[in-house]
């Protein structure tokens, strides 16, 4: 993945986006050692061999799919953080967004940089790295200011290790049709870990 992407035309970029979520759910679902290019291909009509006009090699659309996730969540956390004024606000909006990202839109983008860690090459991780890190960031400063304010526990690396951890594993759990909606179930989560 290079630092800077070339620029295209806007229906090449709809054509790639419409790839990378399609290959999203098939790494999700097949894994992604078990997904062919020809399955990529069939996803979104296209012969196999035209996938590889908006990508060199199927890690790069692997790498694609991981970043599109990270990037978007991040994205819509930096938005939600800046309409936030009380530091309970703020962990509040850690909660939502990751939540309402994980179990909603970037779902299958975001388990697949969960569960397919293992596939990427040592090469493609680093820029893969900086995007996890840029959340956790903003993760870490909110749960510094939280816990400055004496809202929380004050070892909030482990804390925020902890939270991702528990948050991620409700893609194994969750039910939209279940007594919590996405929201609720934040808020709720949220309170295990206040002074309230």
């Amino acid at each position: 993945m290079s630092a800077v992407e070339p620029t295209r035309p806007p229906e090449e970029n709809s054509r790639r986006m419409e790839l990378i979520r399609a290959a999203a759910s098939l790494f999700r679902d097949q894994g992604y050692e078990r997904t062919t290019v020809r399955d990529l291909g069939n996803a979104v009509g296209m012969q196999s061999g035209s996938l590889f006009y908006h990508f060199r090699t199927k890690e790069e659309i692997l790498v694609a799919v991981m970043a599109l996730g990270i990037a978007s969540t991040t994205e819509q956390l930096a938005a939600a953080l800046a309409q936030a004024a009380a530091p309970r606000d703020k962990l509040a909006a850690l909660f939502r967004v990751h939540l309402n990202s994980l179990l909603g839109d970037n779902q299958a983008a975001l388990e697949v940089m969960l569960y397919e860690w293992r596939s990427v090459s040592a090469a493609a991780k680093p820029a893969l790295v900086v995007l996890r890190d840029r959340y956790e960031a903003l993760w870490q400063q909110v749960l510094d200011d939280a816990a400055a304010a004496g809202m929380i526990k004050q070892d909030t690396r482990l804390l925020r290790r902890t939270l991702l951890g528990s948050l991620h594993w409700t893609v194994q759990w969750y039910r939209r049709d279940g007594e919590l909606g996405v929201d609720e179930m934040a808020e709720r989560m949220l309170q295990l870990v206040l002074f309230e």
